[in-house]
């Protein structure tokens, strides 16, 4: 009976995404790999979580109907930059002591525990929705007061990944509702949500080191929905958010070599012994219209 639910949660995957040719039966579950990492196989999609111990989120992941490598560098849905007005607190959670542990319905939980120079705690939950979607909920407990708190969520793409865009501007006086991440428009592209957003961006967090990075900011999102698209392949992926949980979409320039895509968290204050999360999804899939995306987008806040 489990097996054959599993066969019909990826034909609906299918229609809904325009992917129909998934392969395999696959496990909606991860497995422990050794060494605190996490291997999966979703019948679509292939890699590791946490390769070698790290939190360096998704890893060498292969979409098996086409064969593709969708990652490179340091993975996706990562935890990278963490700030609050005026700190950054190292140089990302990439490189934070971390514990992570497979739950009974094949989700891997991650815990980066508080220490003196850290006064929060962070997890994130990661858990296969379909066998081409993953969704990720990142939650932090503040333990002690919290300025416009920023967690940085980072995805990089392998080096066919050459198109992007986001899904901003004014849509209403558009035959397109994305706007693609051109080199005219500038080397490091910020898509913010409204003017507080904007004032999150230009604070002063982003001149701290190491890696500065001086944002162009670019017209206000319409949806938290970003697109990354290997055009030989037509393999694509989108990233999700809330407009509560995201304030921003930030991406290099589509041919800049890092191929990568980042959706900021929270940008909210958190009082002390506070608790408060932040909700993200990743789906894989190929040949998606935009009609597509943007259906993908509403029916992941139909299903929250």
């Amino acid at each position: 009976m489990k097996h054959a639910c599993l066969i019909i949660m990826m034909g609906l995957a299918a229609c809904a995404y325009g992917q129909s040719n998934l392969v395999g039966s696959g496990n909606l579950g991860f497995s422990a790999g050794g060494s605190d990492q996490f291997v999966f196989d979703t019948g679509v999609l292939r890699g590791t979580l946490r390769l070698g111990g790290t939190s360096r989120g998704l890893s060498s992941v292969i979409h098996l109907p086409t064969g593709t490598r969708i990652d490179s560098s340091m993975g996706l849905f990562s935890h990278y930059r963490v700030f609050t007005t005026g700190r950054r607190y190292g140089g990302g959670a990439w490189d934070w002591p971390s514990e992570a542990s497979l739950q009974p319905d094949g989700a891997v939980e991650v815990r980066w525990p508080s220490a003196p120079e850290r006064p929060f705690e962070l997890s994130a939950r990661y858990h296969w929705a379909t066998p081409n979607t993953l969704d990720l909920q990142t939650t932090v407990v503040a333990h002690t007061n919290l300025s416009h708190f920023e967690s940085f969520l980072a995805s990089y793409f392998a080096a066919d990944f050459t198109n992007a865009m986001v899904c901003a501007g004014d849509s209403a006086s558009r035959s397109n509702a994305f706007t693609v991440a051109e080199k005219d428009l500038g080397t490091w592209l910020a898509f913010p949500r409204d003017d507080a957003a904007v004032a999150l961006i230009r604070d002063g967090r982003w001149k701290l080191e190491p890696n500065p990075v001086d944002w162009v900011v670019l017209p206000r999102l319409t949806r938290p929905l970003a697109v990354r698209r290997a055009p030989n392949s037509g393999v694509t992926a989108l990233l999700l958010s809330l407009p509560g949980d995201c304030f921003a979409i930030c991406t290099p320039q589509q041919d800049e070599p890092h191929r990568s895509m980042y959706l900021s968290l929270f940008g909210r204050d958190l009082r002390s012994g506070e608790r408060e999360r932040a909700r993200t999804r990743l789906v894989i899939a190929s040949a998606l219209s935009e009609a597509d995306m943007l259906k993908a987008y509403e029916d992941y806040l139909t299903r929250l």
